[in-house]
């Protein structure tokens, strides 16, 4: 995208957009018409902000969910909710291109999610909503390039593992200066962990969330983090999940501890955590959940530059196991044979510079047995040896694939080999593990580079291992991708001092990557 740092995005940025239901087909409100009645609601229903996210060449789409209660289920009367929503492409939002209203239903929690089309490819825009006489903050958004461009540039900041007890949100802060196109997240939005006295901020509720509105106070307790409120109105956001939107460690229908929770009750939790999911997410249609299932891997565009592959590494799985035998099994597999077809497919087939996968958890191996040996976190591809050593060979044959993954709590940035097993194996590509944005809390760092640094000489694929809590900045284009590992200070208290950790390069044509 090539508006990256044009003068009206960063007007908008200086001027702060401080705090900036049912997937509504929406009926197109033209100027002239009549708007719909206003309704009588309590004050405060845009508590929980905007968002956009799934940039297209000619779309996006726009969310928000009413709630003026938003701890204590949203507050909202249970009857269905028009919202009036309009698009423009000036933050006065006088040249509005598009508007329409929008039915905020309460079996979708009164979310909103606008599928807006018909908009211009590679530029911002910006919107919002109204209803009951209230107005929503003002978001900016931005489109996605032409199908057919092949220069331009685009930043995208990679983000996961918020938990919320474990401190604030400040990388945010900092990502909102850096100005991304596009926000990845690629998992742990929230955690499921029951409240705690022990950090800094402490969960809503009395225990792990389990039903349907115990979920949907959980996502709106993360939803009021300032930070978290400003980049969601700051940029479109592509999303993912990992495990603890649902249940630690989950695997297909299999929760982490089967012994406490029956079949039958963590289906039922499956079921309230997708809707709750995808009720706080501004995510198509096609990602209504089915009962305990949503479809959520899919493709995104930025013209010929990257082709982005958003993986879904939790419901196809098979059930984790524990032994380095037992996780070399060749019937085990991460993604399920129709979701790895597709992405051998989108691999093979794609007319894009750079072909980027968003996965979960990490690709690259963790061995953390000094000397001899090895072991690993079978949670991660580790434990699923065959699948993912099939995949990176397939990558031998890709153009420029690079890996953007999370889960870790830390920055591990690595090359990507054929065989781990052989040092001088092949790199095939390069993996961003980012770290978190406040999981772990304030890590000490003596005593971490105490424990891993000697792991270094049996991972010799690691190029930079870190604790800092913060996110992964990436410049993108024709060349290479510049990235940088941006980290705050602390995340114990609202405000931090952010810097950059270290800085790296992937050259177009030569896989792996390098510290500049």
């Amino acid at each position: 995208m090539t508006g990256a740092n044009s003068p009206d995005r960063r007007r908008f940025l200086t001027a702060g957009a401080a705090v900036l239901g049912a997937a509504a087909s929406a009926q197109l409100w033209l100027p002239g018409t009549a708007r719909a009645a206003e309704p009588t609601l309590p004050d405060g229903v845009f508590s929980l902000g905007v968002a956009s996210g799934d940039p297209l060449p000619d779309g996006i789409v726009l969310w928000t969910r009413l709630a003026p209660d938003p701890l204590h289920g949203g507050g909202m009367p249970d009857e269905v909710v028009p919202v009036q929503w309009e698009i423009a492409e000036d933050e006065r939002l006088r040249k509005v291109v598009r508007r329409g209203v929008a039915q905020a239903r309460p079996e979708y929690g009164h979310s909103v999610h606008v599928d807006v089309r018909g908009l211009r490819p590679d530029r911002s825009y910006w919107y919002r909503f109204r209803t009951g006489g209230q107005i929503s903050a003002l978001g900016r958004t931005r489109t996605a390039p032409h199908p057919h461009s092949k220069g331009g540039s685009l930043r995208i900041a990679l983000a996961s593992c918020q938990n919320w007890q474990n401190g604030y949100f400040t990388p945010y802060a900092d990502m909102l200066a850096q100005d991304p196109d596009v926000v990845l997240f690629v998992g742990d939005y929230i955690y499921e962990s029951a409240p705690s006295s022990a950090g800094p901020r402490r969960h809503e509720g009395t225990g792990e969330p389990y039903t349907l509105t115990q979920y949907r106070n959980r996502y709106a307790q993360y939803r009021t983090d300032p930070d978290l409120l400003a980049m969601h109105a700051s940029a479109p956001w592509v999303v993912t999940f990992d495990d603890h939107e649902v249940d630690n460690d989950w695997a297909g229908e299999i929760p982490q501890d089967p012994d406490k929770q029956p079949h039958d009750a963590f289906v039922a939790r499956l079921t309230a955590a997708f809707q709750a999911y995808y009720e706080h997410m501004p995510v198509r249609a096609s990602a209504i959940p089915d009962g305990p299932h949503i479809q959520m891997y899919r493709r995104l565009e930025f013209g010929r530059l990257a082709r982005l592959n958003v993986l879904d590494t939790r419901q196809f799985r098979s059930d984790q196991v524990t032994s380095q035998a037992a996780a070399e099994d060749p019937s085990l597999t991460m993604l399920g044979a129709e979701q790895k077809q597709w992405l051998l497919d989108g691999l093979h087939d794609s007319p894009a510079r750079w072909n980027l996968i968003a996965s979960q958890i990490m690709m690259a191996e963790t061995d953390i047995l000094p000397g001899e040996g090895k072991l690993w976190y079978y949670d991660a591809w580790d434990g699923y040896q065959v699948e993912r050593n099939a995949l990176l060979r397939e990558f031998a044959e890709i153009r420029n694939p690079v890996v953007l993954s999370g889960d870790r709590h830390l920055t591990m940035i690595s090359d990507l080999k054929t065989d781990y097993g052989d040092p001088g194996s092949q790199v095939v590509g390069a993996e961003f593990v980012g770290t978190s944005i406040s999981s772990n809390g304030d890590q000490d760092q003596a005593a971490f580079h105490a424990q891993w640094d000697p792991l270094k000489a049996d991972n010799p694929h690691w190029k930079v291992i870190d604790a800092h809590r913060g996110y992964h900045l990436f410049d993108i284009d024709r060349h290479g991708i510049d990235a940088q590992v941006r980290v705050v200070d602390t995340v114990v208290r609202p405000t931090a001092t952010p810097s950059t950790y270290a800085r790296l390069r992937v050259e177009a044509g030569r896989p792996g990557v390098e510290e500049v």
